[in-house]
């Protein structure tokens, strides 16, 4: 059976309720795609903490659960990096994805931490692993890897034997 084509027109979209909420509140939504009964909505930088409080604290919504903060590298395109931000209803039983674009001489974005305290750990990975920044995090510093290693590993321009 094959797949349904995924939907990118945000006119066509405008009735999902996180799409919707984010839309009438006059966040900046950059894009939103539903594919395979997923939301993936794409937000820009700077709105990227609106959204989450927006989405958090909507009574329709209540998107009230953090269940990851990952990265992806895009190189050598740019914009280089997506943080991707994975949303749960518990009450409603669905999820949405929030994306920001990131290019890679600036990678940084606004914490989420004082929303969500889960997001804690979360940033701190994505900041050791792909050097991604996050301003305002209480304790933003290297998790897996030692303090003094050079570089980000999960970045795809990295050695694969590391630097030497």
């Amino acid at each position: 059976m094959p797949l349904a084509p995924a939907i990118t027109d945000l006119e066509q979209l405008r009735e999902h309720p996180a799409l919707a909420r984010l839309l009438a509140a006059s966040v900046a939504v950059e894009g939103a795609k539903f594919d395979r009964d997923e939301m993936t909505i794409y937000v820009y930088r700077s709105s990227i903490r609106d959204a989450c409080v927006l989405l958090r604290d909507d009574p329709g919504c209540p998107f009230n659960f953090l269940s990851d903060v990952t990265c992806v590298d895009w190189y050598p395109q740019e914009p280089r990096f997506e943080v991707v931000y994975h949303l749960l209803s518990i009450p409603k039983k669905e999820r949405v994805r929030l994306k920001v674009r990131l290019n890679s001489g600036s990678p940084a974005v606004e914490s989420v931490t004082p929303l969500w305290p889960a997001a804690n750990f979360f940033e701190r990975e994505v900041y050791d692993l792909f050097g991604v920044r996050f301003n305002g995090h209480p304790y933003l510093r290297r998790l897996l890897m030692p303090e003094d290693w050079e570089g980000h590993p999960l970045r795809k321009d990295y050695p694969v034997e590391g630097y030497r």
